[in-house]
């Protein structure tokens, strides 16, 4: 499947000339793939974790965000593959378009496929992810060491939801997941209610 038939839904939900979201129309592949968690105050506030696989990052959101506890379980609702340039999206996307509400770059950063077969051989991460289960090394600002996506076994294919578990022990003094509302922009330094005050009239 092509880049412009993986972003079909994508457009299809979205206004760019309203929204200013990226359009898809260029791609550029880094070395090493990139990933990218977003936190998006909508209807509902959640994360929105999204991984570069081929060109475009496949995307799920997660209601309670990814954890750097190996003990959370977090529940991951696949979306919509976006465009590599939504990595460097932040913003206000206007009331009444798809996805209305602020948008900040949590953390960013590159990612290594870590999935293997049964015996240990390198599995494409693309196919890891099509199989359901896929693990990965973050190396980010804020997100580091190895995770894995598991799809739920129940249910239609494309229906089934995820869940991200960090593996491994747990990092430093604080774990979980921090406020979102308190969370700074890895690009900007600016929380939510900061670029809505900034970006909201623009």
């Amino acid at each position: 499947m092509g880049t412009d038939d993986r972003l079909r839904e994508y457009r299809g939900k979205r206004d760019v000339e309203r929204t200013r979201e990226p359009s898809g129309r260029t791609a550029s592949s880094a070395a090493k793939p990139r990933f990218v968690v977003q936190i998006h105050d909508a209807r509902r506030m959640h994360f929105d974790f999204r991984l570069q696989v081929g060109e475009v990052l496949r995307s799920w959101s997660i209601p309670r965000g990814p954890s750097t506890d190996p003990h959370d379980k977090r529940l991951a609702v696949p979306t919509e593959d976006h465009p590599l340039e939504y990595e460097d999206f932040e913003g206000v996307i206007p009331q009444g378009e798809y996805g209305g509400g602020t948008v900040i770059v949590w953390d960013h950063g590159t990612y290594e496929p870590l999935s293997h077969d049964r015996r240990g051989r390198p599995v494409d991460f693309a196919k890891s992810l099509e199989r359901g289960h896929a693990t990965f090394r973050l190396h980010g600002t804020k997100l580091h060491g190895e995770y894995a996506l598991t799809r739920f076994r129940s249910g239609d294919a494309e229906d089934q939801d995820w869940l991200l578990v960090k593996k491994g022990p747990a990092r430093g003094a604080g774990h979980g997941t921090p406020d979102p509302r308190r969370a700074r922009s890895v690009r900007t330094g600016r929380t939510l209610a900061q670029v809505a005050a900034d970006d909201g009239g623009a």
